[in-house]
Parts: structure tokens; sequence; C-alpha cells
């Protein structure tokens, strides 16, 4: 076969290739899973589990999808961040989650909620990490975002404890603020989770171990985090290349046990989920059999 022939056969697939990458990077999904940590009686509670939405004001659809998720009427509203891609998203994110603002909620920030993103080589992302964190282009209005969401009632869990009622199920609350910048304060949230609360969550933005060990350690029956993006490119029968922190590619995204090390008296293990997300970076919208999605977790008994 002539070489020409060749690189041209080369060029067509990657094409395709490219042209699918951005078709699935806008296939949003909803995603269903449940976590059995409610204490024997008490009714299931929807968590509806959302994660970097990376919105920026033209993305018509991905707003007009969130939208719809108001149809789900959840319990509860977990935000872990990385909901901005541009200086002026933060009311088309504040209008696109519209009623779901009406629900309980929490929430934490991530890296992309504090700085502008830039343009950088995708291929980056697959390398392992060298510690460089995007801290030098300008801020983005997150102040603004935070307060939208402190307004519509919904809790900051930014290296804190809060308490909250859904129902008749109390919850106890532990975030940290984004691990992959180095802000999380862990021993500002470190302790026994309260023993009074029917149901203990961490949440945090990055998955990275000495959070989730910090959590497991405590007594937290669940830890809900995104940042990975599901790995954003995945192989067929491999499954994600990387999660962009030091979690193990094998647990990028969906429902899986992080250990309780050493904690006395329980031999069991914390459930963890990590959201694959809604977004890509602005600037290179491409995912590779990973769509980007927001989770329903049916909270159901122990």
């Amino acid at each position: 076969m002539p070489l020409t022939r060749i690189l041209g056969l080369g060029a067509l697939a990657g094409l395709g290739l490219a042209g699918y990458a951005a078709a699935e990077a806008r296939s949003y999904t909803l995603r269903r899973t449940e976590l059995p940590i409610l204490p024997p009686g008490h009714p299931d509670l929807r968590v509806l589990h959302l994660s970097d939405i990376h919105m920026t004001p033209g993305q018509q659809a991905k707003q007009a999808w969130l939208r719809g998720l108001a149809d789900l009427e959840p319990d509860l509203v977990v935000n872990t961040g990385d909901n901005l891609s541009h200086r002026t998203a933060v009311r088309p994110v504040l209008d696109s989650l519209g009623p779901l603002l009406e629900r309980p909620g929490v929430f934490v920030f991530g890296s992309n909620d504090y700085f502008e993103p830039t343009l950088r080589n995708p291929l980056r992302y697959l390398l392992p990490d060298d510690g460089q964190r995007n801290i030098h282009t300008p801020q983005l209005p997150w102040p603004r975002l935070r307060e939208g969401f402190l307004e519509a009632g919904w809790l900051d869990l930014t290296n804190t404890h809060e308490r909250l009622e859904v129902g008749s199920t109390s919850f106890a609350f532990a975030g940290v603020d984004d691990p992959h910048l180095g802000y999380d304060d862990l021993a500002a949230v470190a302790g026994p989770a309260d023993p009074e609360a029917d149901v203990r969550l961490g949440v945090a933005h990055a998955p990275y171990l000495r959070v989730l060990d910090r959590f497991a350690l405590d007594g937290y029956d669940a830890v809900l985090a995104g940042h990975t993006h599901g790995g954003q490119v995945c192989l067929p029968g491999v499954g994600a290349l990387t999660t962009n922190c030091d979690l193990e590619a094998a647990r990028a995204k969906g429902r899986h046990r992080h250990p309780a090390a050493s904690r006395p008296g329980d031999p069991g293990s914390t459930w963890l989920h990590v959201s694959a997300g809604l977004g890509t970076s602005p600037y290179v919208r491409f995912r590779v059999a990973c769509r980007p999605e927001v989770t329903l977790v049916t909270l159901t008994g122990r």
C-alpha cells in the first residue's frame, strides 16, 4: 500500500476518533447506584452527586440538561466542586441548578472554581503527576458562586463539620478544601465522626488517599468525591489510565470500598463514591469510553 494512502487512512482514523471523543463529551448521562449506609428502618433517601461541571457560558446543551435534573426531586444534593471554567460562568451554573438549589445541599470547591483554566497539552493528563498546579492564572469569581449556594441554604463544607436533617434522617458531614491544591486541612476535621448522627459523610473534591484514610479512620460511612473525570480517556477492557491524583485507576469512578485502617472495634470499611463528572477542559472537550455523568445515589439500609 502506498505511503500516501497509509497516511491518508491514518488521518481519517484520527479525525474519526476525534469526532467520537467530542460527541461523547456531550453525551450527558445519569448514573444510578446505591450505598447501604442508613440505619435499619429508615426510608431510602436519594442523593444527587454533582461534580466537575466545568461550565462555560456558551454550553447551552449542558445547562438545559442540568436544569432537567430537578425532575428527579432528590432528597439531598452533594456538589464536589469544579463548577466553573470561565469568569462569567457563575450565573449559568446557578441558573442551571435552578430548583435543585431549593433542595438541601452541601458543597466543596475544586481548583477550577478558584483559577482560570489554561490551554495545556492534553497528553500531560496521562503522564505522572509532576506536582505543578495552576495557581498563577487570574482567580475566578468563586466568592460569588459560594454566596449563591449559601443564599440557597446549601452548607459550605470547606475544612469544617456540619449537621443537617433530611426528613427523619440526621447527617453529620466533614468536608475539606481541594486536596489537589493542598488546601485540605485534615487537622481541622480530624476526630471521630458524630456517633449520634444517622449517617456520616465525608466530602472532598479530589479523592487523595490521605483524605480517604482520614475519613475512614474517623468512622465515616461514605466519602463522596470527584476530580478524576473517570479517567476521561479509557480503554475497552482496561479502563481508566489515570486519576490525576494518587488514587489507583481501578477506582477512578463509581462505588468502591476504602479500608478503615486500624479503626478500633470495626473490621469494616468506608464506602467511596467517585463521580466521573460532567465536564472537560474548555479547550479540549473530549472523552473516550467515559461519558460525562451525574449520579443519583440511593441510600438504603445497612
